[in-house]
């Protein structure tokens, strides 16, 4: 039993309760002249439209739903014209009588009534109107007799004398059909969307005012399809729909019963009235030509359809966690079964949290950008919206209207195709592609990178050969690399941007291949080829920093969205770019979901992350910088992101691999997450290139007072995972190509180079070669301009290329190089002091056998010795210590006359012998080339 809360007579039960609330109503009504609230209950709300269905009550006494409260604060607006009496091209019969019929049933049930403060409940208040939008459309063609009467009363879905109207109640991501979202990415198992065909017939009613039907042509209404679209009214329904430069709309119901529609503003939005459910309706619109006649086009209706993220999605957005986001974000065509057949169109939604108004713009509505404001759903702070008839191929940008009150013109961060640079729209694009790969993706995951070896030629895709497309890449690239043994290609970023003379490193879309060479489909054919020829694909990626461009990421929503508010946190002054801020949420996912992006949608193999420590180090390239929380200089929001993408793609795509490009010392940068590292899985060993180019570039007579530069390196080999990187760095800005860093003269310098790279194949860690090195291209690359292919009619250059094949064959062929890369046990020194001959001499183990046995020439565990000579003169009967007794192959000798050397060398091979030397029982005497290097493996 309950107690009335004024102390009035108890009321027993849930019925007894109920009539004691419709009492009070009814009483608060009579006292009223059985005005209703305007915050009526559900129950007093369904019952008012009742009444004024059945005459009972006058229907503009109906119930109506409270208005937002800043609308309820602003003075009432100007009511337009009444809506004109249903005209249908057949017998229409009255509402509320015994042949009313509805032309679809109801598939779609309202959403429950939010409760204040969620997400899913009224919108705030309309902010002040905002600037003229960029676009500039021209005035808007009413026919003559629109506009009309005005009055001191709010405007309503219905003629005068009916009850305040009001949209139904949608649920976002809601499908005509029952949809299930799969709980670890948010994404919906069926395709959300769906129309408000199906709402149902007690929907309640709402007002809306002159200034939402303004804020809807101007662009800042959030949330336009709550006057837009189908919805339910007192004496009917009604269909609303925004169609600028009409000279004529009506509406066709699901059945082709024809109502014409009566202007409700002169910016295009337009009102039929309908004795029944419209169902699977469609908009005839009539337009004129400019010569004085018309044309007729039956089109559908963008703001009758439902979003197309779910309440899961908008949950994992929020939270920073949708590891799909490409799959609900950005431009996608979807298609749609109705009661009339397939529509098919394309679905918009854009991330701007603090935006007062979006519009999408393109081709399909002549990029005036009146026709398709979005709709902001919740604290999401996405924007979405489906336009029937839109095409794959369309180009498109956003409007959006930024929290400072300015429009600003903006490609998609989520495009999945861009116009040619220096044109930035963006494109909207389907995959059709069907990929081969699936052996090859099998056999990647089977064992880790660090245990097989890794050759890798970088590619910039541009000038390798210029004016290739992906599909011409696809067969000469890929056949070149594979003649000459690299095991992967890395391309420099691929994803679009802007400047050319950026080489791909000043991103605007994350999202979309660079369509300089070609469509997406057309790079996932090249990495197919690739596949299919054994090559791995390794692509750059930039997530430290992004250009200004107005058009791009740059204050997206007029506020620092993407990058960090600080500018001496969110500015790389160096560069001229922001810094994306990494303590948000939702720009950690942006990220980590392109990460996942390129890898689930384009099958790349690797990730290679560029400028890591400008990402590490809150000073870095700056006097001024902000500490972090312990007043330290470390960027601990970057640390965290970048433990978070390694995490996740490593437990999202089996077999990958991630890179970084790390110049300092930091600890840990491919230690395993949950030991407290970075992640990743190798880091690019910037101490040996530098230590190493530093001594070669040296004459032969000063080496030895630099020698300590070639053994340093071994003093931290094995604290990280690492690739040997002569990367574009190295080639570029003045430094020279690789031949010109050699002294001497040109035979030395080729000489050089011969012995350089031997000595790099040979050393622990992984080996990347920038283009053009492969046979010593004599000129610094630049990337306005083909490599120097004619360089290959010189025998001495095609002799180093034939060098590097024969290192990459040899590399593969003896896993004493490779596979104990990461393992302190793989290498061994067998001369490290010997500067004044300017030598150095080790050993490479292969993996010993798994019973432990000691490892012979029939089984696995090799045994490689290396002996570089950086001299300029030859040196006979060297002697060197070694392992094992018996024949030591010569298998790489780079002074051999093949490749342009001058042919001194060890027959074939040396006779290890029982005197111990350097610390080894055994010995042998070798012929050391000059300027060259050899390998011996030991044979038994």
């Amino acid at each position: 039993m309950t107690t009335d809360d004024r102390g009035e007579s108890p009321v027993q039960g849930k019925d007894e309760l109920q009539r004691a609330v419709e009492e009070k109503v009814a009483q608060a009504e009579a006292a009223a002249g059985s005005e209703p609230p305007v915050n009526a209950s559900p129950a007093t709300r369904k019952r008012a439209t009742k009444k004024a269905a059945e005459g009972g009550t006058p229907a503009k006494k109906a119930a109506a739903k409270k208005a937002p409260a800043a609308k309820k604060a602003a003075p009432a607006k100007k009511a337009t014209k009444a809506a004109a009496a249903p005209n249908a091209t057949e017998a229409t019969p009255e509402p509320g009588g015994e042949d009313t019929e509805v032309t679809a049933n109801p598939v779609v049930a309202p959403a429950p009534i939010a409760e204040p403060g969620s997400p899913t409940g009224a919108p705030a208040g309309q902010p002040t109107a905002p600037d003229p939008d960029p676009a500039e459309p021209p005035t808007p063609q009413a026919p003559e007799d629109a506009g009309g009467d005005t009055a001191a009363a709010p405007v309503t879905d219905t003629a005068p004398g009916a009850a305040e109207p009001a949209a139904p109640v949608r649920e976002p991501g809601q499908d005509i059909a029952s949809t299930t979202t799969a709980p670890a990415t948010g994404t919906p198992a069926a395709p959300a969307g769906g129309t408000t065909a199906g709402a149902a017939e007690d929907a309640e009613l709402e007002v809306f005012t002159d200034e939402d039907l303004q804020a809807i042509v101007d662009g800042w209404s959030r949330d336009p399809h709550r006057v837009l679209g189908a919805h339910r009214t007192a004496e009917g329904w009604a269909v609303r729909t925004l169609r600028p430069d009409a000279v004529a709309v009506a509406v066709l119901d699901e059945d082709g019963s024809r109502y014409e529609m009566r202007q409700l503003h002169d910016g295009g939005i337009y009102e039929g009235a309908l004795p029944r459910q419209p169902g699977d309706y469609r908009i005839e619109v009539v337009y004129g030509d400019g010569e004085g006649a018309t044309t007729t086009h039956t089109v559908d209706d963008p703001f009758r359809w439902l979003p197309t993220l779910g309440p899961m999605d908008e949950h994992l957005i929020r939270e920073g966690r949708h590891e799909r986001l490409w799959e609900v974000l950005g431009a996608h065509v979807r298609r749609y079964e109705t009661p009339r057949g397939t529509v098919e169109g394309v679905s918009f939604a854009v991330w701007a949290p603090s935006a007062q108004g979006v519009k999408v713009t393109g081709d399909f509505d002549y990029w005036e950008a009146r026709a398709y404001p979005m709709r902001h759903l919740g604290s999401s702070g996405v924007w979405e919206i489906f336009i029937p008839g839109a095409q794959v191929g369309t180009r498109y940008r956003y409007h959006v209207l930024g929290a400072d009150g300015v429009w600003r013109e903006k490609s998609d961060p989520l495009a999945f195709a861009t116009e040619v640079p220096p044109l930035n729209a963006s494109i909207v694009t389907e995959s059709t592609y069907e990929w081969n790969d699936d052996e090859w993706l099998a056999e990647r995951a089977s064992t880790p990178w660090h245990e097989r070896p890794m050759s890798v030629y970088e590619v910039h895709a541009g000038s390798w050969r210029q004016g290739l497309s992906y599909r011409e890449l696809a067969d000469e690239l890929i056949e070149y690399v594979k003649d000459a043994g690299f095991t992967h290609i890395e391309f420099m970023p691929l994803a679009e941007h802007p400047f050319g003379g950026s080489w791909g490193y000043q991103v605007t879309s994350y999202y979309a291949p660079t369509s300089r060479f070609g469509s997406p489909d057309d790079l996932r054919y090249l990495i197919d080829r690739a596949h299919a020829a054994g090559i791995g694909v390794i692509v750059d990626w930039v997530p430290a920093h992004f250009p200004k461009d107005e058009w791009a990421l740059a204050r997206f929503d007029g506020t620092p969205l993407y990058e960090h508010g600080d500018p001496r946190r969110g500015e790389q002054l160096d560069w001229g770019t922001y810094v994306f801020d990494f303590g948000r949420s939702e720009v950690r996912n942006f990220l980590v979901a392109n990460a996942l992006f390129w890898a689930k949608e384009f099958h790349i193999d690797g990730i290679r992350v560029d400028a890591v420590a400008s990402m590490l180090y809150l000073d870095y390239s700056r006097t001024e910088w902000l500490p972090n929380k312990y007043g330290g200089r470390e960027n601990l929001e970057a640390v965290a992101f970048l433990q978070e993408f390694n995490a996740t793609v490593y437990r999202e795509v089996p077999g990958i691999m991630t890179i970084a490009e790390e110049s300092t010392a930091w600890p840990g940068v491919t230690r395993p997450t949950h030991l407290g590292g970075l992640g990743f899985g190798f880091k690019w060993n910037m101490g040996w290139m530098h230590d190493s180019l530093g001594y070669v570039e040296r004459e032969p007579v000063y080496r030895s007072y630099h020698h300590g530069q070639l053994t340093f390196s071994m003093h931290y080999a094995y604290t990280e995972n690492f690739v040997l990187p002569i990367s574009h760095d190295e080639v570029v800005y003045g430094k020279g190509s690789m031949l010109r860093k050699m002294p001497g003269d040109r035979w030395q310098q080729l000489a050089n180079l011969r012995a350089y790279l031997s000595y790099m194949w040979a050393h622990p860690g992984k080996q990347l070669l920038f283009m053009g090195s492969e046979f010593a291209q004599d000129s610094e690359w630049a990337e306005s301009r083909s490599l120097d292919w004619w360089h290959l009619d010189d025998p001495a250059h095609r002799g180093i290329l034939q060098l590097v094949t024969d290192l990459n064959a040899r590399y593969k062929e003896f896993d004493a190089l490779w596979s104990l890369d990461v393992e302190p046990a793989g290498f061994q020194w067998i001369d490290a002091n010997d500067a004044s001959g300017n030598v150095l001499s080790f050993l490479r183990y292969g993996t010993p056998p798994a019973d432990g046995a000691e490892p012979d020439q029939d089984v696995a565990g090799s045994a490689l010795a290396c002996v570089v000579n950086f001299s300029g003169s030859p040196h006979h009967e060297y002697r060197i210590g070694l392992p094992r007794p018996g024949q030591w192959r010569e298998v790489l000798n780079s002074d051999a006359e093949g490749y342009g050397g001058s042919g001194v060398g060890n027959y074939g091979g040396v006779e290890a012998v029982a005197e111990p030397w350097h610390g080894q029982p055994y010995s042998a005497t070798i012929s050391a080339p000059p300027l060259g290097t050899v390998w011996f493996l030991h044979e038994g």
